[in-house]
């Protein structure tokens, strides 16, 4: 064996002896190539912020008219965002197997003791059953809102693409985006992403500032982001937002904030033609 191959074996043992894992970096074209595809898009639609100030709030395109229907998995201890869509006449949909109930009760409030992933066994329930199981499984647009601390992952690469093309908006918190820089973590994350991007396009992104952005090689990524997609049958012209943060963003936690970094956003060979996100 040579030295290189040794060195290397010794070192991985070592790192593992302290419960660290080495992994193959993602090169950086394909981390650029993949923050170009999420370049947010300036919707027709303004963006409106929807719930409370900080966190638990999020920004999405004002397209409401036709919607029925809100899926909110992940409830925790705020439920401010699900009542403004109730206010607005949506029947809302929660799950989370954490809490006995949502914050508030709501005559338009459906609640399940369940978390989402990939399959429905135990705890668990898919998108696809739970969408099912609902008075609104087969007619009328739907918002989707995400919130399930990793678990998104999953969840939205099982859902199947007829499900996914029911909702109109959808918007999520990814976590652990710093991960990306790992090879074998891009190679699943960036299929979730890719896989929202066939439907959908970004039209907002907001880094929750509860944890400092990581950089490696020029490339910056905050550990947790909210993202908004708007369908794309919803998008008529592709502009793209290069002022960020957005006016009605704000920190999701008292702190500094962090807007969001210029490689998720910027393209000098682009069109430099821009609005507010």
């Amino acid at each position: 064996m040579s030295i290189i191959p040794a060195i290397a074996i010794t070192l991985r043992t070592c790192l593992a002896a302290l419960r660290l894992f080495a992994s193959p970096c993602t090169p950086e074209p394909d981390l650029r190539s993949f923050m170009q595809r999420l370049r947010p898009v300036i919707p027709q639609h303004p963006l409106i912020k929807v719930g409370p100030l900080g966190d638990g709030g999020y920004l999405m395109p004002d397209d409401w008219q036709g919607i029925v229907a809100c899926f909110s998995p992940g409830v925790s201890t705020e439920s401010g965002f699900e009542q403004q869509c109730a206010a607005r006449g949506l029947d809302v949909f929660l799950a989370d197997a954490s809490v006995a109930a949502p914050a508030v009760n709501h005559p338009r409030f459906s609640f399940r003791p369940k978390y989402i992933g990939a399959y429905t066994a135990g705890e668990f329930i898919s998108m696809d059953d739970w969408v099912g199981e609902s008075p609104h499984s087969n007619a009328g647009d739907l918002l989707l809102q995400m919130d399930i601390e990793g678990y998104e992952y999953e969840a939205l690469l099982a859902m199947s693409m007829r499900v996914q093309r029911r909702f109109r908006i959808i918007v999520v918190e990814f976590h652990n985006l710093h991960c990306l820089f790992s090879l074998p973590y891009f190679a699943i994350a960036s299929r979730v992403f890719d896989k929202l991007l066939a439907t959908h396009s970004c039209v907002h992104i907001h880094p929750n500032n509860v944890r400092a952005p990581i950089t490696v090689r020029g490339l910056t990524i905050p550990p947790l982001m909210e993202f908004t997609f708007h369908r794309n049958d919803r998008i008529t012209t592709r502009r793209y937002a290069t002022r960020f943060p957005h006016p009605l963003d704000a920190p999701n936690i008292a702190g500094p904030s962090y807007p969001l970094p210029p490689c998720w956003y910027s393209n000098s060979s682009a069109d430099s033609t821009g609005g507010t996100g």
